[in-house]
């Protein structure tokens, strides 16, 4: 069997699958089960300061947007941090880190940006026997409001300064929590790095309103008559969370930040994915919270068995694989020219490659009188679409063109260009 245990930060697990700070972690009884039903870590959901309680909605707190199978794509929460007392809080968190010694336990925290509340709630959890702490610079409603949450997350000075502020005042290892609602993630994770932070996790939820009622023309989920923006994770998430952590890895300033991926993580699939862009672990939520806790038991079943037919001795071997190979556009290779191929053996004739080539692309597949759909090479010009929006698998597929081949779309050959700005035809002038 490969070897599925961690070292995040040295915070060590039995799997790189951990629960992500949100309703699934709120208290003991919830963060048992998980650890009993195979989680290797827990992020335990956002603490606040002892003070004025916390208030939530006690009308509905999700959105959803499903698939046509009404498979759940995606979730909009308009909940809050813990609405339960710190120091309850406090007391599960120290009892259930006993029980469970060798299983992760990150603590999530979120408080005014001063630095005294940051010292008190600090001292507060440090003899509970948590690993690490997350610093939750990332929930898009509610706590933005009052001046925490997202509203640090998307000024990079706060991020350092409240950053700095933890590691003056605690010893635990600090995760920096960042927000994806902002234009360019590499200048968070800078911020944070530069103040001292261990590690970054992302992404936080998606600043989003998923559903308007169109019999009463209000935002959903609906309270009293009246709807506002919440935070969207859940699979819909996944392709900009994968972009966001890769450009972490890939950035000079941060490549060498450990990343703790976030972002539609359902099956063990997803999780190879975020490892090899950079991550060194992920966690989840939005699949606990559809399939409950025991569905990690197929996520590590799927990456045991992943890791043993390709030979992988353990996790670390798979993290930031892929990093060196995403590149900026501009650094593609032009050489590669390639033309789709309809396997008519596989073929039902169901004529979506067809018209949607016909209607939105290039005209590049034409349609016999018995319905036999072939490409015409050389109209087409490779864009994929025709291999998308097929209901087969495998029924069509890209064939490459050999360096000096003919491509029949030009009359031309297959030249040696190399990438966009070698290109004989790409100049600031055709560029303008």
């Amino acid at each position: 069997m490969a070897d599925l245990t961690t070292d995040f930060i040295g915070i060590k697990s039995p799997n790189p699958f951990w629960l992500a700070s949100a309703p699934p972690t709120d208290k003991e009884y919830n963060v048992r089960r998980a650890f009993e039903a195979g989680w290797g870590g827990v992020v335990w959901k956002t603490l606040g300061e002892a003070g004025p309680p916390i208030v939530n909605v006690n009308g509905p707190r999700y959105g959803a947007i499903y698939g046509a199978d009404r498979r759940l794509l995606g979730l909009n929460n308009i909940e809050l941090i813990t609405d339960r007392p710190l120091d309850i809080n406090i007391e599960e968190i120290t009892r259930v880190k006993k029980d469970f010694p060798d299983r992760a336990m990150i603590v999530s925290l979120m408080v005014p940006c001063e630095e005294g509340p940051w010292k008190d709630i600090l001292r507060q959890i440090e003899d509970t026997g948590a690993d690490g702490v997350e610093l939750n610079f990332g929930c898009p409603h509610g706590m933005a409001e009052r001046g925490m949450g997202s509203a640090v997350g998307q000024v990079p000075e706060y991020i350092e300064m409240v950053t700095a502020w933890v590691k003056k005042h605690s010893d635990f290892p600090c995760i920096v929590k960042l927000t994806p609602n902002i234009n360019d993630i590499r200048y968070p994770a800078r911020a944070a790095k530069a103040g001292g932070a261990d590690a970054v996790s992302l992404i936080n939820t998606i600043n989003s309103i998923t559903s308007v009622n169109l019999d009463t023309l209000t935002p959903e989920p609906t309270i009293d008559g009246w709807g506002a923006h919440g935070g969207y994770c859940g699979p819909a998430v996944k392709p900009i969370a994968l972009n966001m952590v890769a450009e972490i890895a890939r950035d000079q300033d941060t490549s060498d930040l450990p990343v703790s991926g976030i972002g539609g993580v359902t099956t063990w699939r997803d999780a190879v994915e975020f490892l090899a862009l950079g991550a060194g672990n992920v966690q989840v939520c939005t699949a606990a919270m559809t399939y409950g806790f025991k569905i990690v038991q197929e996520m590590i079943s799927g990456l045991n068995q992943y890791m043993d037919e390709k030979g992988i001795a353990s996790v670390s071997d798979i993290v930031g694989q892929a990093v060196p190979k995403a590149k900026d556009w501009q650094d593609l290779n032009l050489n590669y020219v390639t033309k789709a191929e309809i396997n008519q053996d596989l073929c039902i004739k169901c004529g979506r490659c067809y018209i949607s080539c016909e209607d939105t692309s290039h005209q590049a597949i034409a349609v016999s009188e018995d319905r036999v759909f072939t490409v015409k090479d050389q109209d087409c010009v490779a864009c994929n679409l025709c291999v998308n929006v097929c209901p087969v698998e495998g029924c069509i597929t890209m064939r490459q063109l050999p360096l000096g081949a003919t491509d029949e779309r030009t009359g031309k050959k297959v030249e040696e260009y190399g990438n966009w700005t070698t290109h004989p035809n790409n100049t600031a002038a055709n560029c303008s």
